[in-house]
């Protein structure tokens, strides 16, 4: 048996908090308009009021009540009718026996007042569900009060249910949340349940990677989740596959759609993934890896070398994906790397291929040492390496040194060197030299 193991806690647990879930009814004068067995108001009551009769016994769950298109038919107008509570089932009741569609007001206006009815709480699950018969936006903001409504991180997740005809919503509210429309009135009553009983359930996931034989491999990764709205941390864990431990699950938030990162270099991202209540999803993620360790050429050399950085990216990528000192090993995803060594010159090696399941080790030459001795006044100048004919600067010496050892990569160099206070062309001292792997090579300039 295999197990995936989750090795740090999530940051949710549904069942110690309060889920609170502000109710926004369309009461605007065409839900006077027949459903099928009633006018679309009379039905949404009676599914509502049955629904609020089931969930009496629910302690850790509070519901409130905004209605808009009620007040005043000449007028757009929206209101908080009954605030959260832990007991107010009574006035939920009793308002919604009395509402009568009056007038004319825009989802979108309600919505933007919908945050100022949640109470500061920093550990409750606010939801809104909007129950409309039409989404008529004149001023198109629909999307963009929702998208503010997000990024409050306020509220966890908005539902829409649009009721009686397709053709009163001339475009799916996608934007403003999770829009399911329903034809059939019967279907409100079971859609509602859905929705409000997301917060008593868990949805269950179980990661896998797996190499290139589609088996699981020993590995720790960290995994993140961020809210796909509000790009917000939910959750930060670390994946461990091991052959002895029992499977273990992550117990994540189904309201929420999620980014999920898994810190392989490169990292894999999964985005907007939605995850089922009450289900158990098993996510397998190709992930064939490979090890990458960078070292010198074995040979004996007769004075200390440097602990040279590593840089690797994606061949033809200019993002910098990782790190490493020479010598030391670390694991990247099968692929195409373009690698640099920071010797001097550098060392590039591009379009390395990484095969999954395999060890690459890759040597370079040793470096060589170069011993100069400077004229006995302060001087300035560089050491350049011959590119065929050309010259490519490596780096500048020290002025107040008349003394240096620079370690240098094999091949052909040239320094240039000229008294600090003398500008004079006629000054200037050139001199050309050999590097040699594990050598020491001596250069004097007078």
């Amino acid at each position: 048996m295999v197990s995936a193991a989750w090795r740090l806690p999530a940051q949710h647990t549904p069942s110690q908090e309060t889920t609170r879930v502000l109710i926004i009814l369309d009461c605007s004068q065409s839900m006077w308009d027949k459903w099928q067995s009633d006018s679309k108001i009379k039905v949404t009551q009676q599914v509502l009021l049955r629904f609020l009769d089931s969930i009496q016994g629910h302690t850790d769950m509070e519901v409130a009540l905004r209605v808009f298109g009620h007040l005043n038919k000449d007028a757009i107008s929206t209101q908080l009718e009954v605030p959260f509570a832990s007991d107010n089932a009574y006035q939920l009741k009793s308002k919604l026996k009395t509402l009568v569609p009056n007038g004319g007001c825009t989802a979108a206006t309600a919505l933007d007042r919908s945050l100022k009815d949640f109470p500061k709480d920093d550990h409750a699950r606010n939801i809104i569900l909007i129950i409309t018969d039409g989404m008529d936006d004149p001023d198109g903001n629909l999307c963009d009060v929702a998208e503010r409504i997000q990024q409050s991180g306020t509220v966890v997740q908005t539902f829409i249910i649009g009721i009686g005809s397709p053709d009163n919503f001339k475009q799916q509210p996608d934007c403003a949340g999770h829009f399911t429309m329903l034809c059939d009135e019967e279907r409100l009553d079971e859609t509602l349940h859905e929705i409000f009983f997301l917060s008593d359930q868990d949805a269950l996931l179980t990661l896998s990677l797996v190499d290139q034989d589609n088996r699981p491999y020993q590995t720790d990764v960290p995994v993140t989740f961020n809210d796909h709205q509000t790009h917000t941390l939910r959750y930060t864990v670390l994946y461990h596959y091991n052959t002895e431990d029992p499977i273990d699950t992550l117990e994540i938030d189904p309201l929420l759609t999620y980014d999920i990162t898994i810190h392989t270099i490169p990292p894999i991202h999964y985005t907007d993934r939605h995850f089922k209540p009450g289900s158990h999803t098993l996510l397998q993620v190709p992930a064939p890896q490979s090890t990458l360790t960078l070292h010198h050429e074995n040979r004996r050399i007769p004075f200390q070398l440097p602990i040279y950085t590593v840089l690797v990216r994606r061949h033809d990528a200019p993002a910098l994906l990782a790190t490493q000192p020479i010598g030391a090993s670390r694991n990247y995803l099968a692929g195409q790397y373009d690698i640099e060594i920071l010797t001097l010159p550098v060392t590039r090696l591009t379009n390395v291929k990484l095969r999954g399941g395999t060890a690459s080790d890759l040597q370079i030459p040793m470096p060589g040492q170069l011993a100069l001795s400077k004229p006995g006044i302060p001087t300035t100048g560089s050491i350049f390496v011959f590119q065929g004919n050309s010259l490519q600067w490596v780096c500048d010496l020290d002025p107040s040194n008349p003394t240096e050892r620079v370690i240098l990569m094999p091949g052909d160099y040239q320094v240039i060197l000229r008294p600090v206070d003398d500008p004079d062309p006629d000054e200037v001292r050139t001199a050309r030299f050999t590097i040699l792997p594990a050598k020491s090579t001596s250069l004097t300039i007078k």
